[in-house]
């Protein structure tokens, strides 16, 4: 198996607003959108980030297709932790988990969009 791109995701009631956030505060790009469908990429990240408007018929399986949400997290690994720390709360954006160092080396915080997505910022020290 040959993997060529990979994407993330995510059922959330308004993708419009997720997809927007994305690109104001993480520097993504929107590639292409239709009526609750949205997809973002940006050339260092790895993988496209996709939001979906939950309840979209299309969505297969049916029995799936509930909200993104509890226990999801959409990781981004920075060089610089405290200037993004810095960046985003001069910017207003709504904190989850402030900034913290783990024992194990793993320092970050997490920050909420407006669908309630946990992004998550790691910097390993």
């Amino acid at each position: 198996m040959k993997i060529t791109s990979s994407a993330i995701s995510l059922n959330v009631s308004d993708p419009a607003a997720s997809a927007e956030f994305a690109q104001r505060h993480f520097g993504f790009t929107l590639d292409m959108s239709q009526d609750g469908f949205y997809s973002l990429s940006r050339p260092d990240a790895g993988f496209n980030l996709i939001y979906l408007r939950t309840g979209l018929k299309s969505f297969k399986p049916a029995s799936h297709a509930g909200s993104a949400g509890q226990g999801t997290l959409v990781v981004f690994v920075v060089e610089d932790i405290d200037a993004e720390w810095e960046r985003l709360q001069a910017a207003g954006v709504p904190v989850a988990t402030p900034i913290e160092t783990e024992p194990w080396g793993e320092r970050y915080f997490q920050v909420i969009d407006p669908n309630g997505v946990l992004l998550q910022l790691v910097q390993w020290v």
